[in-house]
This record gives structure tokens, C-alpha cells and sequence, in this order.
């Protein structure tokens, strides 16, 4: 007989004697716990008192605390099915590569019963599963608290009682701060505001979360609705009526002013950018009234966890409009959630593996989806508002933006990678996904539906289960289900190019090798260091997109064919798919690229994996992209990024216009010294022991080049000349400039892009006017009766005359060459790689076609200070 713990203070009983403690801790509080909130740390231990499951009223919250992963939080991917490539490498520790646990294959059994579906709120009962214990430290406190809230009687709040208000709490939910942090603000704030008036703030964190909790958003409240009773457990839907959810977005003035109506494209050239030039837009206008318009809807989908510790997970729903442009539908504000779809829960292990239970499973995902869209597809078409007039649309499924495993989900096909037919958009057999020349049959309802009718879904990849968005007019849900590009690329082809490419330097005996030199790459603003190497378990997309940025010069020089070739191909297929717009042109060229680097892809790695390749996201990349811009436009046009960073609030707080920012003036940081210009403190300052050798060689050529530059400037004398040298500046584009002897142990000295003069661009070799230096001084320079001068030293880096451009990006050396130049002519810093095994040899990271393509978008009104001399990258003559 197993042994039972019982609370003292509580009816409740626990199997272990850490739940049972851990209990006990918060329960005397709860017994003992005055109702007034007299001091902070009463209102910090308010905030985790009660144990709440999910109600209808508390579920409005719940976006409130969800934890949506993406670029600054990690997020975990594998593989595209059930333990498909689970033996593909044999190395690290992999992660899934959906959001949904593997053995989830049917999103069941991720959220437990007892915290989908209790219709009342339980407080301290024993149906809570043990492991779900602390529960209460993922609810905010308005929904822990046992405090009558201020608010209590005030009805139909629709805003904030003030600015001060709004942004307090906007603050506070945005970073995720607990009780205590939060209630020491509004302290601080009352204490040093030096207020004539009451605060404008509230008494409290938890009285300002209850008075959200009481603001009347009408679109924005939840509904819940039985979908399913299984096992004696109600499953519901939380939602929002999906009209609501439009209505929203349509109230959003910056949203209006952008919206597309109609279908539009070139007649002499035609090209493919937002969504209403596509094909699919052109069809589905053709089908409806001339004088109605169509309403495209954008769904996202995908399983999240709603918790920090992984505790509790549920499966939202995303809406969008296509017509809404890409830039501004990729920004926060232009997507709402629709609703949480049940995960349902199987009794026991043998229910769980059983087909019932999987069919039972798909169909209520399927019956869930029909009870959200339905409201869209009944009558002659739907009326928005919009600038107070009655707009006609019929509203259409375009587009549902999808990692692979929903992808299966929405379409009904077979999830397993090892499945006959294992691709959502075609009939392609498994042994064939590699064969990137080869015909295929593309699904649709019409074939499709042939099989369901005939029972032989099984022939096609096919569940036999009824799907709803055959119902759906102008949509095939087959080649609808578009791939997501962060999880297709960044956290898919690219990572499995990285994780056999470490299999293959193992084989090599160089893995060790890549790991140093992937932790030596010099730090750069935007780009994460690997101080450890490739850690591949826990990499980011952000991550892997940094990944990307750098492993053609850490493959380099390796003596293993094509391997840095490969990484190069990928580069110049992964700029194209970031493209805007598509003529037939570039489609022609971005899949010329495909190809090229899907065949060394093939070629280096087919027989490293145990799959040999075969992988639907491979497949559907190489053959289906470039039909899908075809149909739906670009490629930006169904990135999740946006949809996986939203804020968790968003919902609660009423929509605000973004402040934009302003170029700043320059900031200095860090004064390293400040003295009167004369050669005997030149040399007493490089003296320093602290000083690394690029700036020793700073003070080395200050004086000489000072000189030169004063004299350019018909300046003849430097008496009273006051000197300041900084470790760091901030550049009006915002970018920190940095000459520092020790950051984080190591030294860091910016690379530096700067925009010559249009007059003497004929005579140096420059990458398209812009030329490259490294900053050794950051100086302010004052004379008598002058202003003050803002200055760098920089060291110059020249092309290398025999190969100038390697990997399409700039081939460089140091030479010795210095020069003051004006921090405003600084166009940008930049990050420069060292060429390892080489001595002076420097790749611009940054160079190539994707430095031009930045630098020809930014003004060209900045100057250099002075004029090079002409020995520096002249055509005709090197004096070097």
C-alpha cells in the first residue's frame, strides 16, 4: 500500500513527500494570509497562493502568460516525424523539430484532462495531478489572488485611466516582471515623482491586473464550446468568433490605410510579390460578384507550451488578412488569435496507440476548425465596416502557414516521413523524394476525394477521415498548406546541412578544428558568439541564422570537396527567397539555384544520413516553392517569426501606435583619457600595460596623422589642442562603434564601412563606393575658437588584387595605411572574418551582394573627412 501525505490545513492528499512539502509552504500562507495588502512582500506572496485551473473567465487571461518561443528564447526541433531520422546522426542531443513532442502525433495527451476542461475554478482539490502542482506560479496574480478587487463594481472600463496607467502596465507584462519587481517600481515612481497629486498609478500590481481584467473589449472576450465528450471529459474550443477577430485587425487605422482590394499585376511583365498578385487571388476574384471583393484569410497553427517549465501545453489558432501588405502584416498588431484547440487525452497507453483514438483525434482538430471558420462561409458573402462604410467581401481561405506535422494535420495526409506517400502536395513516392528531376502528381480535392470515397486513402498517404476544407470554395488545402520559412529553412534544410556536416568532419578528424575557429570568429553587434563551438541541441533560428553567416569561412580551406561550395550555394538561394518580388525571370534563377544547391546538398551528404536524404521538407523545398510564389506570392509573405514572438498581452491591452525612433547624435561611452595634445603624453599614454596593440599602434601614428589631417584643413597650429579618447561611440544609425582593450576577455576593434567621395570613386577599387577600415582611436578633438572634431583612426584594409571577391564577399588585408576620418562618414561597422590558416587575409562578412544591396538603399550624402592619397586602391598605380 503506497503511503499518502495529507495537508494539515487542506483536504488534499499527495503520494510524494515533495509535492506534499512544497504544498504545505503555500497552503499555511493561504490559511494565514491577511486579505490587506499592507507591504510588498504580502503582495509578492499574494501572487502564488491559490491553485487555479482554467474556467471560462480565466481563460480570456491566458494569453496573458503564454510563453511563445522564437528568436530570443530557445526553440527546440528535430525531426519531421515519429523518430524518422532519429538515427540520422549520432551525435549531440537533438530537439524536435516541430513544437509538438514526438510520441503527440496526434496532438493528444499534451494538456491534461483536469486543465482542459474544468468548468469551474478549483482551488485546493485533489483532481489536480500532482505534476502539475505549482501551476499557480504561471497564472498571474489577478487570477491567484483572494483580494475583492477595487474595480469590482465598475463596469464597461474601456481604457486606461491615464498614459502613466497604460504604460505601466504595458511595461510590466512585456518584460515578464514578477510582483515584487513590479510593485518596487510604482514605489519608486511615488517616491521620487514629486507628485502635487495622487499617483497615477495603481496601489499595486494586482489592483492594476484586475482593473485590465474588467476592461470591455467586446472583440476580444472568449467563448467556450463543447466539441467533443470523451471518456466522460468535455473538450472544448476557447475561442473568439473569427468576425470578431477581423473586425479587430479592421480597426486598426495603420492596417486601413494599407489594404489591398483587388488583384493586381503587370500586363507587360508579370511578377509575384504580395498575395493579391498571386494566382490563387486571380481565380478567386474571378469566381465571385464584380462588385464584391475578396477577404483573404491566413491561419497559423502550431502546438506551444504555455509555461517556462513546459508544463502545460495547448494549441492555438493565429488569424491574418492577405490583405494586408507584407511589411505591415509581419508586425505584431496585424495578427489576432482566434482560439486554443482541445488535445485530447487517452486513457491508457493501449488507447492511446490505437487507430480509434488517432481517428477520433483528427477528426475533432477537424471538427474544431469547422466551428471557427463556418461563420465565414454562410450567406451571399460578409460586410465590414471600413471608414464607416459597408464593405462586401467574401471571405476565403488563402493560406495556412504551417511547420510540417500540422501541415499533415490540416491536409489528413500520413504524418510518418516513412509513408509511401509522405509529401502533403504531391504523390511522390518515399523512394523517389530525392529525384529532383522527376514528374509528379500534384493532390487536389477532385483525386483526393476519389480515395476517401472509394476507402482506399491508404493508397495515397491518406487518413480516411472526412476533411473539412474540402467544403472550402477556392482553396486546395493540399498545396495551401504553405512551409513555414523559419521552420523549413532555418530550423529544417539548414540545420540538417549543419548537423551532417559535423558528422562529416568527424569522419574527418576536423571537427575540433571548426569548433576553434567557429569560437575565434571576432565579435560583431549583431551576431552571437559560440565560445563553445556548435552546441546543436539548443541553437535558435536566430541562432542558425548566424550560423549562416559565417560557417562558409569556417568550412573554408578544409580540403574536403564542395563543402564550403555548399554553404555558398545556400547563401545565394536563402538571399533569393528573401526577396520582395519575383518576376518569371527570378523564379527561373531562384530555382536554378535550388537545384545547384540541392545537388551538392545530395551529393555531400546523401550517404551520412540514414534516411539517405529522404526528407519531405527537402522534397517539397526543390520542387513546390516556387509554384507556391506562384500562387500566393512571396515567400515573406508566410514567415511564422512574427506569429511566434507575438506578445503574450496583446489581447488585454487595447492597441497603441508604435513610437518610431530618431536618428541620435553621436554618444560617447567610457572615457580612456583626456589630455593636452603634446608628443611626451602620446608616448606616456601607449606606455599603458593595459592596452592592447591596436590601439599601442593608434598612439604610434596619432601625431603624424593628426598632422596630415589638420593640414588638409589649413590648420597650421595645434597649440591648445585638448584630446579625449573614448572606448565606444554610439553612430546616429544607432550601430556602437567600439575600440575596446577588454570586452568579456577579449579585445574588440570595429571593422568599419565608409562611403568614399563620389569624385575620387574612379580612382580606387571600392565595393560599390563603399571602402573598409578597422578603428583603432575614438577621439573628440578640441581647438581654440574651433568645433570640436569627432574623429576616428583607422588602419585601412585593400583588396587583395589576385582574388579580390572569394564567396562573392570582399578578400582583404590590412596594409599600412592610416588615417583620421570623420565618425559621420562612417556609413556603418561591419563584420570582418579572419581567413584561418592564412596570414592577412580577411573575408567582409558582410560584403558581397548582401553589403551592396544595404549600402544602395542608404544615402550617399556622407563624405570622407579627407581625400585618400592616390596609392591607395588606384587601378593604374601601387605604391603599397
Amino acid at each position: 500500500m503506497s503511503t499518502s501525505f495529507q495537508c494539515p490545513h487542506c483536504p488534499r492528499n499527495f503520494s510524494t513527500r515533495n509535492a506534499y512539502s512544497q504544498h504545505v509552504n503555500r497552503c499555511i500562507n493561504t490559511v494565514y494570509l491577511s486579505t490587506e495588502e499592507s507591504s510588498e512582500d504580502i503582495s509578492d506572496i499574494v501572487s502564488s497562493v491559490n491553485e487555479m485551473s482554467l474556467d471560462d473567465e480565466d481563460f480570456s487571461r491566458i494569453n496573458e502568460f503564454q510563453i511563445i518561443r522564437e528568436e530570443n528564447s530557445q526553440v527546440f526541433y528535430q525531426y519531421e516525424s515519429d523518430q524518422d531520422y532519429a538515427g540520422d546522426i549520432s551525435f549531440g542531443e537533438i530537439s524536435h523539430s516541430s513544437n509538438i513532442p514526438e510520441e503527440y502525433e496526434n496532438f493528444d495527451e499534451i494538456l491534461p484532462a483536469s486543465l482542459q476542461s474544468n468548468e469551474e475554478p478549483v482551488s485546493h482539490s485533489s483532481n489536480i495531478p500532482e505534476e502539475y502542482e505549482n501551476f499557480d506560479e504561471i497564472l498571474p496574480a489577478s487570477l491567484q489572488s483572494n483580494e475583492e478587487p477595487e474595480v469590482e463594481n465598475i463596469e464597461n472600463i474601456k481604457e486606461f485611466p491615464n498614459e502613466a496607467y497604460a504604460d505601466l502596465m504595458a511595461l510590466v507584462i512585456e518584460n515578464n516582471l514578477n510582483n515584487k519587481a513590479e510593485n518596487a517600481i510604482i514605489k519608486f515612481f511615488n517616491k521620487h515623482s514629486d507628485l502635487s497629486q495622487l499617483s497615477p498609478l495603481p496601489k499595486n500590481i494586482e489592483t492594476g491586473r484586475k482593473f485590465m481584467d474588467k476592461m470591455n473589449i467586446s472583440q476580444l472576450s472568449y467563448s467556450k464550446y463543447c466539441v467533443l465528450t470523451h471518456n466522460s471529459q468535455d473538450y472544448f474550443v476557447h475561442y473568439r468568433p473569427i468576425k470578431n477577430c477581423i473586425k479587430n485587425l479592421l480597426s486598426n487605422p495603420d492596417i486601413l490605410k494599407n489594404l489591398m482590394f483587388r488583384y493586381e499585376n503587370l500586363k507587360d511583365e508579370k511578377s509575384y510579390g504580395e498575395q493579391n498578385s498571386g494566382n490563387w487571388w486571380k481565380r478567386a476574384e474571378k469566381s465571385i460578384s464584380n462588385h464584391a471583393n475578396i477577404l483573404s484569410i491566413i491561419l497559423y497553427s502550431d502546438a506551444t507550451t504555455t509555461d517556462t517549465l513546459g508544463k502545460s501545453s495547448l494549441h492555438p489558432i493565429y488569424v491574418s488578412l492577405g490583405n494586408i501588405p507584407t511589411w505591415r502584416r509581419n508586425k505584431e498588431d496585424a495578427k489576432q488569435l482566434l482560439g486554443y484547440l482541445p488535445i485530447l487525452s487517452a486513457k491508457n497507453e493501449k488507447e492511446k496507440k490505437s487507430s480509434e483514438f488517432k481517428e477520433l483525434a483528427r477528426e475533432t482538430f477537424h471538427n474544431s476548425i469547422k466551428f471557427l471558420l463556418d461563420p465565414l462561409f454562410q450567406g451571399d458573402g460578409v460586410d465590414f465596416n471600413i471608414y464607416d462604410k459597408d464593405i462586401w467581401f467574401f471571405p476565403r481561405i488563402s493560406t495556412i502557414i504551417c511547420d510540417w506535422p500540422e501541415a499533415c494535420t490540416f491536409s489528413l495526409t500520413y504524418k510518418s516521413a516513412n509513408s509511401n506517400y509522405p509529401c502533403h502536395f504531391c504523390l511522390v513516392q518515399r523512394e523517389d523524394l530525392i529525384d529532383i528531376r522527376k514528374e509528379v502528381i500534384l493532390r487536389n480535392h477532385v483525386n483526393m476525394k476519389e480515395y476517401f470515397d472509394s476507402n482506399t486513402s491508404n493508397l495515397a498517404g491518406l487518413e480516411q477521415v472526412n476533411n473539412y476544407f474540402w467544403s472550402i470554395p477556392n482553396l486546395n488545402i493540399y498545396a495551401a498548406t504553405v512551409p513555414d520559412r523559419m521552420h523549413h529553412l532555418d530550423l529544417g534544410l539548414f540545420k540538417y546541412q549543419i548537423e551532417f556536416t559535423m558528422e562529416l568532419l568527424k569522419k574527418k578528424k576536423s571537427l575540433n578544428k571548426v569548433n576553434e575557429r567557429i569560437a575565434n570568429i571576432p565579435r560583431h553587434s549583431q551576431l552571437k558568439v559560440f565560445k563553445k563551438g556548435i552546441q546543436l541541441s539548443r541553437l535558435t533560428a536566430s541562432e542558425y541564422r548566424d550560423m549562416m553567416k559565417i560557417m562558409v569561412f569556417v568550412v573554408d580551406d578544409l580540403q574536403i570537396e564542395d563543402l564550403s561550395e555548399v554553404y555558398v550555394k545556400w547563401n545565394e538561394m536563402y538571399l533569393l527567397s528573401r526577396s520582395e518580388k519575383f518576376k518569371e525571370s527570378d523564379l527561373e534563377n531562384f530555382q536554378k539555384a535550388i537545384n545547384d544547391w540541392g545537388d551538392l546538398f545530395i551529393k555531400l551528404f546523401q550517404n551520412i544520413s540514414n534516411s539517405h536524404l529522404k526528407f519531405p521538407k527537402l522534397h517539397s523545398w526543390i520542387y513546390h516553392i516556387v509554384d507556391t510564389i506562384r500562387e500566393y506570392g512571396a515567400i515573406n509573405g508566410y514567415t511564422t517569426e512574427t506569429y511566434e514572438s507575438l506578445h503574450k498581452t496583446y489581447v488585454k491591452i487595447p492597441y497603441r501606435l508604435r513610437k518610431t525612433k530618431t536618428p541620435m547624435a553621436f554618444v560617447y561611452t567610457a572615457k580612456l583619457f583626456d589630455f593636452d595634445l603634446s608628443e611626451s603624453m602620446i608616448e606616456q599614454n601607449k606606455k599603458d600595460l593595459n592596452l592592447d596593440k591596436k590601439m599601442i599602434k593608434g598612439f604610434e601614428k596619432f601625431i603624424d596623422c593628426l598632422k596630415v589631417y589638420l593640414n588638409i584643413l589649413n590648420i597650421i597650429s595645434a597649440e591648445g589642442c585638448r584630446i579625449k579618447i573614448y572606448s565606444s561611440v554610439t553612430l546616429k544609425n544607432g550601430a556602437i562603434l567600439r575600440t575596446k582593450n577588454d570586452f568579456h576577455h577579449r579585445p574588440w576593434f570595429s571593422n568599419i564601412a565608409v562611403n568614399m567621395n563620389e569624385e575620387e570613386l574612379s580612382e580606387y577599387l571600392s565595393d560599390k563606393g563603399i571602402c573598409y577600415a578597422q578603428t583603432l582611436l575614438i577621439t573628440e578633438i578640441r581647438l581654440p575658437n574651433k568645433s570640436p572634431m569627432h574623429l576616428a583612426l583607422v588602419q585601412w584594409y585593400d583588396f587583395i588584387e589576385e582574388t579580390p571577391f572569394v564567396y562573392g564577399c570582399p578578400l582583404l588585408r590590412l596594409v599600412e595605411l592610416y588615417n583620421f576620418i570623420e565618425i559621420e562618414a562612417i556609413e556603418d561597422t561591419i563584420h570582418v572574418v579572419p581567413r584561418f590558416d592564412k596570414n592577412n587575409e580577411y573575408f567582409n562578412q558582410e560584403g558581397g551582394i548582401k553589403h551592396v544591396k544595404t549600402c544602395l538603399l542608404r544615402s550617399l550624402s556622407l563624405k570622407m573627412a579627407v581625400p585618400f592619397p592616390t596609392s591607395l586602391w588606384s587601378r593604374n598605380k601601387r605604391e603599397e
